[in-house]
């Protein structure tokens, strides 16, 4: 009897431990919440840092993470972006930003003076999807193959009312064109805020994808069966971080991430001047807080830029792990500043 009551503790302890070994990850709503393709990121560069950007003032920002960005831009930039990715998906990049300085007609001395208002501008497009989906009828036969595409167009304005404050503006508008006749648009915004504790130390706040939310109406497709429904994407709260450490040739950054779905995130980034004009880049992006069954996802990459005199060119490289993908995602940027 002894040996038996052993054998069934043995038996409990061995289910058990099976269950806590193999039971199903803990899901993550946000990474099937709409507008995922928006949250990969935008760019080599801030894909290579983790997406730890929101506060990175420095070095050809990206106003797409935090819209008062925009005024800290250098010259004119512009970049486009391909990326490298399993299962037939693709991820393109497009953006083109500048800065305004406003000068008093009372400065007249060019050594001295001095921008009264800085301004900032930018626009962008991400174009993602999918292409040669199965299409099967209700029998099961091949009826060809579907695609599917989701973009988004983003307009960032910004204002330094400071040396210390800059206020920003993203217009986001988003198309899904999910399937044949079944499209649908969506308008959000995001508010940044960018505070310059000093020229190497800023921090940030950023609301992102306010009011924005696809409306679904499947009657093209299944006529007085068909449904109208509403995705609401999640809001978004991040406060980021960066210091800029000049002396070494090192900016360093990090961000914490918050939304209404149950996501508490932190990524961490950073960039190293190896040369004058090469960088070296690093990053965690999705270092969850409670969820410890998803993994963080590391990144890093590198960036050249050339000076052909008057203008410059060059092209930044990211590699990140993805999860639940047969292989790594690489992204490619050309840029030229002028």
């Amino acid at each position: 009897m002894i040996a038996v009551n052993i054998i069934n503790k043995i038996c409990l302890i061995g289910v058990c431990f099976s269950v806590l070994s193999f039971a199903q990850p803990k899901f993550e709503a946000t990474n099937s919440a709409v507008g995922e393709f928006s949250r990969f990121g935008f760019g080599a560069r801030g894909i290579a840092m983790g997406n730890a950007m929101g506060a990175v003032k420095d070095n050809l920002p990206v106003p797409f993470y935090n819209p008062s960005l925009a005024g800290f831009q250098t010259g004119n930039l512009f970049t486009a972006g391909y990326t490298v990715l399993t299962l037939d998906r693709y991820v393109n990049y497009l953006s083109f930003g500048r800065k305004f300085e406003f000068y008093s007609a009372k400065d007249t001395i060019p050594e001295k003076r001095k921008p009264r208002a800085i301004a900032g501008f930018a626009v962008g497009l991400i174009n993602s999807g999918v292409n040669n989906i199965d299409g099967r009828d209700n029998q099961g036969f091949k009826t060809g193959s579907l695609s599917a595409s989701e973009n988004l167009v983003y307009v960032s304005l910004s204002n330094r009312f400071s040396e210390k404050v800059a206020l920003g503006l993203n217009a986001k508008l988003y198309y899904y064109n999910l399937y044949e006749d079944v499209t649908s648009t969506a308008l959000g915004f995001d508010l940044g805020v960018l505070y310059s504790f000093n020229p190497d130390i800023a921090f940030s706040f950023v609301l992102a994808d306010l009011n924005a939310a696809y409306r679904w109406d499947t009657s093209p497709i299944y006529n007085q069966e068909g449904t109208i429904s509403n995705d609401k994407f999640p809001t978004a709260k991040k406060i980021g971080a960066s210091y800029n450490l000049r002396q070494n040739n090192l900016l360093l950054a990090a961000e914490f991430e918050w939304n209404n779905i149950g996501r508490k995130l932190f990524r961490i980034g950073a960039e190293y001047m190896l040369y004058e004009n090469l960088a070296l880049r690093a990053g965690i992006d999705k270092i969850h807080l409670y969820n410890r069954d998803e993994y963080p996802s590391p990144a890093f990459g590198f960036a050249y830029l050339y000076d052909l005199g008057g203008f410059y060119a060059g092209f930044d490289y990211a590699f990140t792990y993805e999860n639940y993908s047969l292989s790594a995602r690489h992204l490619i940027n050309i840029k030229i500043l002028f």
